[in-house]
């Protein structure tokens, strides 16, 4: 048995709801110590839930991951509670019923009126504010959110919130018990979302956003998020994972509770889909196709043959342009370095938030030749590039670009033009998004960045990628896009507008 299993903070705890997210916190609680007693309301459910947990116990025991005295043991732990009030002498009641506001106040007065005065009530909720569900009951010091991912057993994350009214000692008990349990904990204050749901808007909401637009396909934006920013899932291959039907609601919900805050705001894309049942892997069809659970992914279009090659000239103000001179040469280009360029050249620029049209007009360029490329990340650091055309970009330097820049084999990616590339916008609205919930004080920086790598898989935190991308990039970013958008949605959050301006980290704290 895992050594911290021994002596847990809690020695008795209840669960009641017995579904995937109740067996998976009892199978947690177990193996770290606890005798666990499970109740259901619905016949037979937890019966079913302890023989569930224990079959995987005896999956870990087949693959050498446990002996089978400790299965055993384990198996010992865990007990069946036919009436709600033999959980009276649990310390610790963990509820995981269906979220809906009303059924838990009605529970939580239930347990109230049936455990000791000193028993902790926890609520599974992942959208329910934990004030709510307390609000006016006896004990509301005693209540709080404990809140985990599914699958239990691999999220190793779970966000300890604390209502209005509970105690301090309440928190500190539940995050070394999460310690115990093998997860990490996260301390969230009691706001939509909490942590994970709200850091996560940003990535799919951007995506919808920029679909809308037609800059790009739904395939093409995830391909371009995995290729560069090195996501594991593309948006919609991860709302078509999740399904619509829970997706969709928990981005109006959100919205909603923030009162209509743009940063949030849903896609009609989303709703028409909801409405219409294409809900994603569950029903076979979504953002993509699915035949026998497999993901049918659009060809690539073949890189264009181009005999005769124009020069290149790149735009003194684009970003990195070093980096871009470097990749021309490297890539064989023919490259032009006068003040203007000559009459037969593709010009290229390089803009961070701002469209390739405002940048021709600006820099009286002949738009008929220009296109823009990403540089945001550097080049070394993708699996892909990516070229913006503008509504005049003719056919033959689209081409010309896009074959130069396949030359050495990495795959190149040519959208339309919008503010901003995909990955600048979907990064600059991760990080934006992240810095206002520092700024409402959610939750730590420290916290922050744990929860969304281990409750939502990226590549890093969100102030990380902040850091790596540098503040000031991202600000410019945000700007831009105010200025080609005028939407509030790329309104930069203060903590990101000081940071940015003094050259800190996003890490910083103030004194």
């Amino acid at each position: 048995m895992n050594p911290i299993s021994k002596h847990p903070t809690f020695t008795q705890i209840g669960i009641v709801g017995t579904g995937a997210m109740g067996r998976g916190i009892a199978q947690l609680a177990a193996q770290a110590g606890s005798l666990v007693w499970l109740y259901d309301k619905q016949p037979a459910a937890a019966a079913q839930a302890i023989a569930a947990v224990e079959a995987q116990w005896v999956k870990q025991a087949q693959k050498g991951k446990k002996s089978a005295a400790e299965v055993a043991e384990l198996t010992k732990r865990l007990q069946l509670a036919d009436d709600i009030t033999q959980l009276k002498h649990c310390t610790l009641i963990v509820e995981a019923i269906v979220e809906s506001l009303p059924v838990k106040r009605e529970l939580m007065a239930e347990l109230i009126n049936s455990t000791h005065p000193d028993t902790i009530l926890a609520t599974n909720t992942s959208s329910l504010s934990v004030t709510a569900i307390a609000a006016g009951l006896a004990r509301e010091s005693n209540m709080v959110g404990f809140h985990f991912f599914n699958p239990v057993p691999l999220m190793k994350v779970v966000e300890v919130i604390p209502g209005l009214n509970t105690g301090p000692g309440v928190v500190e008990q539940l995050c070394q018990y999460a310690r115990e349990m093998g997860h990490t904990p996260v301390v969230a204050q009691d706001t939509p979302g909490f942590i994970v749901n709200h850091a996560g808007r940003a990535y799919t909401t951007e995506a919808l956003k920029i679909r809308s637009e037609q800059v790009a396909s739904f395939a093409e934006i995830d391909t371009i998020l995995k290729d560069q920013a090195d996501f594991k899932l593309g948006p919609f291959e991860l709302m078509d994972l999740t399904g619509l039907d829970v997706s969709h609601p928990v981005m109006e919900s959100i919205y909603r509770q923030y009162y209509d805050e743009a940063r949030y705001r849903p896609s009609v894309i989303t709703a028409q889909r909801l409405t219409a049942g294409v809900l994603g892997r569950k029903t076979g069809r979504g953002f993509y196709t699915y035949t026998d659970q497999q993901i049918q992914r659009p060809p690539q279009p073949p890189v264009p043959s181009v005999e005769h090659m124009p020069p290149v000239w790149v735009s003194p103000k684009a970003a990195r342009r070093p980096g871009i001179y470097k990749l021309l040469k490297d890539l064989g280009a023919s490259i032009e370095t006068a003040a203007t360029p000559s009459a037969n050249a593709l010009i290229l620029v390089a803009p961070l938030g701002l469209d390739v049209t405002t940048l021709a007009a600006v820099e009286r360029l002949d738009p008929t030749r220009t296109l823009g490329i990403d540089m945001l990340l550097d080049d070394a650091s993708t699996r892909r590039r990516v070229l913006a055309t503008n509504p005049a970009t003719r056919l033959d330097m689209k081409h010309a670009a896009w074959a130069l820049f396949a030359r050495d084999g990495k795959p190149v990616s040519v959208i339309k033009d919008s503010g901003g590339f995909v990955t600048q916008r979907v990064l600059a609205h991760i990080v934006n998004i992240a810095a206002d919930m520092c700024q409402q004080g959610i939750c730590s920086p420290a916290d922050l960045d744990t929860a969304v790598t281990l409750g939502l898989g990226y590549p890093m935190g969100p102030l990380a990628l902040g850091d790596h991308i540098g503040p000031g990039n991202v600000l410019e970013v945000l700007f831009n896009l105010q200025t080609v958008y005028g939407d509030t949605r790329y309104r930069p959050s203060p903590w990101l507008r000081r940071r940015g301006a003094l050259g800190l980290s996003l890490h910083q704290t103030e004194a």
